[in-house]
């Protein structure tokens, strides 16, 4: 009984420090046209990069500070930069619309 609460305190523990460290990302929202660019730098260098829609945006690294970013299709993707240590250190909303003729 005393090991099941001992591990619900450190699970809950944990999910709070998560929660802090995503909490201090820089969040920024960028537009991008069907078709076109952006490189995007950040201050710290970062060793992960996760993306929940790799069919909207393509992403290049250029070294661990900063990415290419080029929009392939309609809608809207969060990326989310991780340093070494695994903190979420800027989470970037990527809007992708049609390019106007």
């Amino acid at each position: 009984m005393r090991t099941a609460r001992l591990r619900a305190l450190a699970l809950g523990v944990g999910l709070v420090l998560t929660a802090l460290s995503t909490g201090r990302a820089a969040d920024q929202t960028m537009s991008l046209a069907i078709g076109s660019g952006s490189v995007f730098t950040l201050e710290r260098p970062f060793d992960t990069v996760l993306i929940d829609q790799s069919d909207v945006v393509d992403i290049h690294c250029q070294g661990n500070r900063s990415v290419i970013l080029k929009a392939l299709n309609p809608g809207t993707v969060n990326v989310v930069f991780v340093d070494a240590q695994s903190i979420a250190i800027a989470n970037v909303r990527i809007v992708v619309r049609d390019a106007q003729i």
